[in-house]
């Protein structure tokens, strides 16, 4: 009776408790609830008939256990579910890494360059629940802020918690690209990329970003490279002894080193400008990834639980019947 049926109230179930607490009571209550009269003998009533209103004296108490029992099922409400998932590959697996530098704190894209790239990732993270996603971050040095995870939401959580100056400033975009790519490497899935996305030069780090780029091509890993940055200048906040200050700066961006790393890994490289253009380029590379999985997921919950009250309900009916009819009592 119960297969595929799950329960949207479980907890309910520990109601079945006052079922044996009930009966108890019951019985403690009933067990001495007999007339009682003095006969000389009881050999005149042997052989009388037992009547048949004798034998359901107690009914009426199995029936207000019955229907207790079947509301508290309905109060559970159990539901039938029909799912269906064809997946024809293993999937795709993602790493984002994300330059944190101070640069990233120009305001050529709104609010600045780091808080639009973080909103634009987590939208595009949102839409392919079925991939698994991490999330590099890099200046100075890199680190991973969250491995390769299904859970969206934790990985929503740790991309809020970004910000710039979390690590030594500069720009390694090699030891970002590396890191990303060592979370990668023993993934099984059938595609694997990174996403990296740089506003500057690189200037730091122990690995330079092409030999990261023939690391992830040994692996099999493609990478799409962003730079980040409107042309020309840039305001940039500067701290001065009169308070923060706007201040234009010349936008560097290293195009011909991020348009290599992409070339190399199979993948491309984007410019983006303002907040529009970075949308329309993620929107991009989820298309141009979305033929690397086909998923069709079918899921349907029916509430079964008007069955249990209608039974409940009609036999709460010949309760009532029975009690004020056949099997009335006196005071």
């Amino acid at each position: 009776m119960f297969n595929n049926i799950d329960f949207a109230n479980p907890g309910y179930f520990w109601l079945f408790l006052l079922i044996p607490a009930l009966t108890a009571w019951y019985w403690w209550k009933h067990k001495g609830n007999f007339a009682k009269m003095t006969i000389s003998g009881l050999d005149n009533l042997k052989g009388a008939p037992v009547s048949l209103r004798q034998r359901f004296i107690h009914l009426p108490f199995a029936l207000k256990m019955l229907v207790t029992g079947l509301l508290i099922v309905a109060i559970a409400r159990p539901q039938t579910s029909s799912k269906r998932e064809d997946v024809s590959v293993e999937g795709i697996d993602i790493m984002m890494a994300l330059d944190v530098s101070s640069s990233m704190l120009a305001q050529d894209l709104k609010p600045n360059r780091l808080e639009a790239s973080k909103k634009v990732a987590m939208d595009f993270a949102k839409g392919r629940p079925n991939d698994r996603m991490g999330l590099v971050v890099f200046s100075g040095e890199a680190f991973t802020q969250c491995p390769l995870t299904t859970d969206h939401t934790v990985l929503s959580s740790l991309f809020r918690n970004v910000k710039s100056g979390m690590i030594e400033d500069g720009t390694a975009i090699g030891d970002g690209l590396a890191t990303a790519v060592s979370r990668l490497k023993d993934s099984k899935a059938i595609s694997k990329v990174i996403i990296l996305l740089t506003d500057g030069v690189s200037n730091m780090g122990a690995l330079d970003a092409s030999s990261a780029a023939e690391i992830a091509k040994m692996y099999g890993i493609r990478v799409y490279t962003i730079g980040v940055g409107t042309m020309g200048t840039a305001p940039y906040p500067v701290q001065t002894p009169f308070g923060t200050q706007m201040q234009q700066m010349e936008v560097k961006i290293d195009e011909p080193l991020l348009k290599q790393v992409a070339a190399l890994t199979d993948g491309r490289y984007f410019r983006a400008t303002s907040n529009k253009k970075l949308q329309e380029i993620y929107q991009a590379i989820d298309e141009l990834e979305k033929s690397k999985i086909d998923v069709t997921v079918f899921s349907k919950k029916g509430e079964e639980f008007h069955i249990w009250a209608i039974a409940a309900a009609l036999l709460f009916l010949l309760l009532l019947i029975l009690k004020y009819t056949w099997l009335k009592t006196l005071p």
